[in-house]
């Protein structure tokens, strides 16, 4: 019978980049790799930074908390950066990284979100599956205001990590062992979230 990385399709795929990422994450400059992803999935990464957080936290307990932080900050700061292309280079950039997640149609659907609940989209999109990365770039195309847009951020995704970091730091060594266990359901789980992000965007908006 096939083990947890022989599996193949996409629980094979995600169970081999989780891999990687541990042996990346086991390096001295692991904490740098966490900041960079969760800085760029902010404006065009597919993969969200929880998976790294995870494995970061899980090798650590003790230091879950940080990484949280660590995850926050790079993120709000991705998010700026995703803000700035949507400023700046919405039709040269901005707009071909929407079009790649095929969400082309749904551009003045979501500044329809923005004018009727302005910071609370972004903190839908900051805290759930919610596709972050394309309230990032339209809330730099439609000219939000950048301190709300950064203080919404912030608070948004520092609750998302440290609620992570928390649920790392309170169980630790039992959720590494159900990790490696239970990997193909979870990854399964991760893109059902995932996809389900853009769907709410495509399909509810």
């Amino acid at each position: 019978m096939a083990g947890p990385t022989e599996t193949p399709g996409r629980g094979g795929i995600l169970r081999r980049l989780y891999d990687v990422c541990m042996d990346w994450l086991e390096r001295p400059w692991g904490i740098y790799v966490l900041f960079a992803i969760a800085f760029v999935e902010s404006s065009f990464f597919p993969i969200p930074p929880d998976v790294f957080l995870v494995a970061l936290a899980i090798a650590l307990p003790r230091k879950s908390f940080k990484y949280a932080a660590v995850c926050a900050v790079g993120s709000v700061l991705g998010g700026a950066f995703g803000y700035g292309l949507g400023l700046w280079a919405m039709e040269s950039v901005g707009m071909p990284i929407v079009s790649l997640y095929g969400l082309t149609d749904k551009y003045e659907q979501v500044q329809h979100l923005y004018q009727k609940y302005d910071g609370l989209a972004i903190f839908a999109a900051g805290f759930t599956p919610l596709p972050y990365k394309l309230f990032t770039i339209t809330a730099g195309a439609f000219h939000i205001n950048f301190l709300t847009f950064m203080a919404v951020s912030l608070l948004s995704r520092s609750a998302r990590f440290f609620l992570v970091a928390a649920f790392i730091y309170y169980f630790g060594a039992s959720v590494k062992s159900y990790i490696d266990r239970y990997f193909n359901i979870l990854s399964i789980v991760f893109v059902i979230l995932l996809v389900g992000g853009f769907a709410a965007i495509k399909y509810l908006f």
